[in-house]
């Protein structure tokens, strides 16, 4: 299942704009992390983040419909995942980004102590409550990691690379 929005000009474009002054970016070649404590405007900006790993790491500009659908997801995802974190654990702590060539992995770390999870029985006409079942019907596999130290959990999705 895929996104079948149509972008506009500017949704699937470099980004012009640094991320350094509200918050911290470390990269390697295929792995990336961004800060998200106390930065405000944080949906966009993940979203901002993942679209420009998507253009380095070759995603973007998409070749084909599949590739930007592909893309389309990642982007919605992240959106999904980082919304989940600020209605229900406090807000997110970090996002990570990662692919090996055959999965991307976005990982969003916060503090809370719930259990997100698809809202069941889903109804599609009902506001609210779709963001984990978006994640769980667009993703290969999904799941929480429970934190020590600082006490949270990260929450991690994985998406198959476009062919």
């Amino acid at each position: 299942m895929s996104t079948t929005r149509q972008p506009r000009s500017d949704d699937l474009g470099p980004e012009a704009a640094s991320h350094s002054s509200a918050s911290a970016v470390s990269a390697t070649d295929q792995a990336r992390s961004l800060a998200l404590s106390n930065a405000s405007g944080i949906v966009p900006l993940a979203r901002d983040f993942t679209r420009q790993a998507l253009y380095d790491w070759g995603w973007l500009p998409a070749s084909s419909a599949d590739r930007r659908a592909a893309a389309e997801d990642v982007l919605l995802v992240v959106s999904e995942l980082v919304t989940n974190a600020c209605l229900h654990a406090e807000g997110p702590e970090e996002l990570r980004v990662a692919c090996d060539g055959k999965v991307l992995r976005l990982e969003v770390v916060d503090r809370g102590a719930g259990q997100p999870a698809p809202r069941t029985p889903h109804r599609a006409g009902r506001p609210g409550g779709h963001g984990m079942f978006i994640v769980e019907r667009l993703c290969l596999d999904w799941g929480v990691e429970r934190n020590q130290d600082p006490p949270g959990k990260t929450v991690w999705a994985e998406l198959a690379a476009p062919a």
